[in-house]
């Protein structure tokens, strides 16, 4: 599973220029709102520092990190979900993401625009959670007639209605649909209908250069992952060894692509196993308490279908004793069922048969 983020934000708060940053992709970033005129799509791969550690004992063909799918769109309004700007036009192009990064902006200049006249995060954040929760609004109402119509047919659709109807009016309050109380039941219920506003949502203060270790107030009860988008653009224009000595300087150990994606595994519950082979090392992403089988349908159903087991053994030992046959011999390579539930870092290697 490839996790896949969408960007959104009030025009000219800095989006383009961080996705530009963490994709090294030209997106459009200029002073004017709406410079965005049609979604930026890149895919990058995850900062792993334990790949090359493994290629370094098995010397594999090929390292093949965990990637990261990024969706810039324009820039939201107030009243796009009725026509202004363009962002709505694009909504479509993130409705299947996993996950939402909303860039607020924290910086200071004059010559950029921002749109309503002077940042105020607060108020900016109000402003697209207003915005989609009414185009999700919309969504309901497009769909309920269908599904009204089906549920007269098929009663096993009846509690799919009731918990649209009981959606609609919590949002038609101004809620976002994550805060409505459901079961795990009803939250797959509504699965198919891709709401915005049902997503984990991530919220990126785009600070100023000399602004990157602010205290910020939190936004919505959280805590703003706080990045200079101007700052990682330079940076992702020199050299790695220069910039990992330039961020030392500046007081961080991580890029702000590093620290963005940590945050956002760990918004999502998401965690990382390898497999480590002549041919090559991998790294794979899965959900926090996967367990075995549901690990090895990620690399390809077959080998979920048909599992039998997993020999598995904890990174820590793979390095400490040099590999499988040495972890082996030492008793650190276990033999794990299907009821296994998988931890981060495990190495693995499953057996199956269809």
């Amino acid at each position: 599973m490839a996790l896949s983020i969408g960007i959104v934000g009030l025009p000219n708060v800095g989006k383009s220029t961080l996705f530009t940053a963490l994709t090294h992709k030209g997106g459009v970033a200029t002073k004017h709102p709406f410079a965005t005129t049609e979604r930026n799509i890149g895919i990058v791969p995850v900062p792993d520092e334990r790949l090359a550690a493994l290629a370094q004992i098995v010397h594999p063909g090929r390292i093949m990190p965990a990637t990261v799918e990024f969706v810039d769109v324009a820039g939201l309004v107030k009243g796009s979900s009725e026509g202004e700007g363009l962002g709505n036009q694009f909504l479509s192009n993130i409705r299947e993401t996993d996950a939402l990064i909303e860039v607020v902006r924290y910086f200071s200049d004059e010559d950029v625009i921002h749109v309503t006249g002077e940042p105020d995060p607060p108020s900016d954040i109000e402003i697209i959670k207003t915005e989609l929760i009414l185009a999700d609004l919309g969504t309901i109402e497009r769909a309920l007639p269908r599904l009204d119509k089906d549920a007269k047919r098929d009663k096993n659709l009846a509690a799919k209605l009731e918990v649209v109807k009981r959606l609609q009016a919590w949002m038609d309050e101004g809620n976002r649909a994550s805060s409505l109380e459901m079961t795990q039941e009803e939250r797959g219920l509504l699965y198919d209908l891709h709401l915005l506003t049902m997503k984990p949502i991530l919220y990126v203060a785009n600070v100023d250069e000399d602004k990157t270790s602010s205290e910020l107030e939190p936004l919505e009860g959280v805590k703003p992952l706080i990045i200079s988008a101007k700052l990682e653009a330079e940076i992702s224009e020199i050299e790695p060894e220069e910039a990992a000595e330039y961020l030392a300087m500046i007081g961080f150990e991580q890029s702000g692509l590093e620290r963005l994606i940590q945050a956002a595994y760990t918004l999502l519950g998401l965690q990382s196993f390898f497999t480590a082979g002549e041919m090559e090392v991998r790294a794979w992403t899965i959900p926090q308490g996967a367990k075995a089988p549901q690990a090895a349908g990620v690399i390809h159903s077959d080998f979920e279908r048909g599992f039998i087991k997993a020999e598995t053994v904890g990174y820590n030992d793979f390095i400490e004793h040099g590999g499988e046959a040495a972890s082996r011999a030492a008793g650190k390579l276990r033999q794990e069922g299907k009821e296994y539930v998988v931890r981060d870092g495990d190495v693995m290697h499953f057996k199956f048969n269809v």
